[in-house]
């Protein structure tokens, strides 16, 4: 290590995985790790913030500062600050994918549409935190109900045919539908491309809200999965751009936002993070998907999107 140099972390905390990421003082990414856990968990983001310091090779001493992000930010031990992971996710998504115009991430219990502009910053968003269904936690479902490792889903949804009908896009109704259909000797790999599709189709109402643009890249655990691109590219009808390690922006992003406030410099992006609190402050709920006050049915499914489709023309005026 040279004379002057330092070093600052992002730490992404979401509902299912915790990511953290050191940068160097050219905010260039030095080490990161992922570790996947079964709820948000302090104990998990401690090996997530371990791990990345070992594989960038320094100490917690010379981490200069540190910023959290994600579903459990507020939990980050020794956060300096917190951003949020629209913020995040964006500069995260601008710095692995220069000139990117959308972002689509799909976490474990939301999924977020974010259109960026020229700096990396957020110019509008649009987040579902309301209904599982096109989150992660949608596909950990398939998985169980169709009996195979979810690392497999992409390859076999890949391998079917998608035009069985899946009226329930619900993560409580979706595997009693899954189990209907292998009753009626539907073939997994078309139950699962089916289901990917569907799953893309509730994508595509989301960006509808803050209108497609390109390059566009999917960020988060999700973009892993290789149908679930494919899927959403063909509803974009434009192709989704693969990131390197599409899981690590969110911590990325707050990494290089940690690295823009030691250098004094985080002015503009704080401003616009506060703006964007605001705005998720009033958008969003506060807590899980309530399912309770859902059917899982198409319908149920339009009429939730159409009140939250009101509630952001309201906000944005």
């Amino acid at each position: 290590m040279t004379a002057g140099s330092w070093f600052v972390m992002g730490v992404d905390l979401g509902s299912t995985t915790a990511k953290a990421v050191v940068v160097d003082r050219d905010g260039a990414l030095c080490g990161a790790k992922v570790v996947q856990m079964g709820a948000v968990s302090r104990a998990a983001v401690a090996l997530a913030m371990d791990g990345a310091r070992d594989a960038a090779a320094v100490t917690a001493a010379q981490i200069r500062r540190t910023i959290s992000t994600g579903y459990g930010r507020k939990l980050v031990p020794g956060a300096d600050r917190t951003f949020t992971e629209i913020t995040c996710h964006a500069r995260g998504a601008a710095a692995l994918r220069p000139g990117v115009r959308l972002v689509i991430d799909i976490g474990g219990q939301d999924s977020k549409a974010i259109i960026v502009d020229d700096d990396g910053l957020v110019d509008r968003f649009a987040m579902n935190d309301r209904c599982a269904s096109g989150t992660g936690r949608f596909f950990d479902v398939l998985a169980r109900a169709l009996e195979v490792d979810i690392g497999v889903v992409g390859e076999l949804a890949l391998a079917g045919s998608d035009n069985l009908e899946v009226s329930s896009m619900c993560a409580t109704f979706a595997e009693t539908e899954v189990i209907s259909l292998l009753a009626q000797g539907c073939g997994k790999a078309d139950i699962a491309a089916s289901v990917h599709k569907a799953v893309a189709a509730r994508t595509l109402g989301l960006v509808a809200q803050v209108g497609k643009a390109s390059p566009v890249v999917m960020t988060g655990g999700v973009a892993n999965n290789t149908a679930a691109v494919h899927f959403v590219s063909k509803a974009l009808g434009r192709p989704v751009e693969l990131l390197d390690q599409p899981q690590i922006a969110g911590a990325y992003g707050a990494s290089l936002l940690a690295r823009e406030e030691y250098l004094g410099a985080i002015a503009s992006s704080a401003t616009q993070d506060a703006a964007a609190e605001k705005h998720l402050a009033t958008t969003t709920s506060t807590g899980v998907p309530d399912c309770a006050r859902c059917d899982g049915t198409i319908a149920a499914h339009r009429e939730a999107n159409r009140a939250v489709t009101l509630e952001l023309r309201r906000n944005i005026g």
